[in-house]
């Protein structure tokens, strides 16, 4: 069993949004999801950084779901900017259920054990881009901390792996709030997404106040899950 991670497929099967028409990496971007995974054995896991399907609502993003279902291994998605289809984590497993997908899980005010010492935690998180200084940033950003630590404690004593969409550092950027969190609860790496293109190039990727940070989104990792832990 192995522990993967990747982030904004942007899946359009169920409406008219392709990623083809950027051109570049994003050309034939399904199929090269398709074969990324290929490398994937059925009881690996690969958690989904957010941004998973352009569908507005849960009934057009259920094609999504189910391209998504059909990939190896047992997939953990969270939520991304762009996820509108998103209302409750209830409503999507009902989705699934009727659709017999039993492949598919979120990481939502929850986490989920890794083997016998590792935590799979994480949230939405927040975003410079997002932040104007007023009373509905700050709650939001609130919420999203709140979040984060729920699944932190729910981690317990095992090591803490995070995925958030958000990620908490880039270029001159610093989410202080949540990268306090990591460091009080003892993260060891947190993996993000939702950069694309010329922002790649101010992805922080490294190692900070003692925890990892990786950038999975989907055209920088070439639409292959990145192997996290064995």
């Amino acid at each position: 069993m192995s522990l993967y991670a990747i982030g904004d497929l942007h899946l359009s099967i169920g409406c008219e949004k392709p990623m083809d028409v950027f051109g570049g990496r994003w050309e034939n971007y399904v199929e090269k999801i398709r074969d990324g995974f290929g490398a994937l054995m059925p009881d690996d896991v690969c958690v989904l950084c957010g941004d998973v399907s352009w569908g507005m609502d849960l009934q057009s993003a259920a094609p999504d779901f189910a391209f998504i279902d059909a990939l190896p291994g047992r997939k953990i998605i969270l939520k991304g900017n762009h996820d509108y289809w998103w209302s409750t984590a209830a409503k999507a497993k009902g989705l699934l259920a009727s659709m017999q997908l039993e492949g598919i899980d979120f990481l939502h005010n929850n986490c989920f054990f890794y083997g016998e010492t590792a935590a799979i935690c994480g949230t939405r998180g927040w975003f410079f881009e997002e932040e104007k200084g007023t009373a509905h940033d700050r709650k939001m950003l609130l919420r999203e901390l709140g979040r984060l630590e729920t699944s932190l404690k729910a981690a317990g004593d095992r090591e803490k792996y995070v995925f958030l969409h958000y990620p908490p550092k880039y270029g001159h950027y610093e989410c202080g709030e949540i990268l306090d969190l990591l460091s009080q609860y003892g993260v060891k790496l947190c993996a993000s997404g939702h950069l694309h293109g010329p922002a790649l190039k101010l992805a922080f990727e490294g190692e900070s106040r003692g925890v990892r940070f990786l950038t999975v989104s989907a055209d920088h990792l070439g639409f292959e899950p990145k192997k996290l832990l064995d």
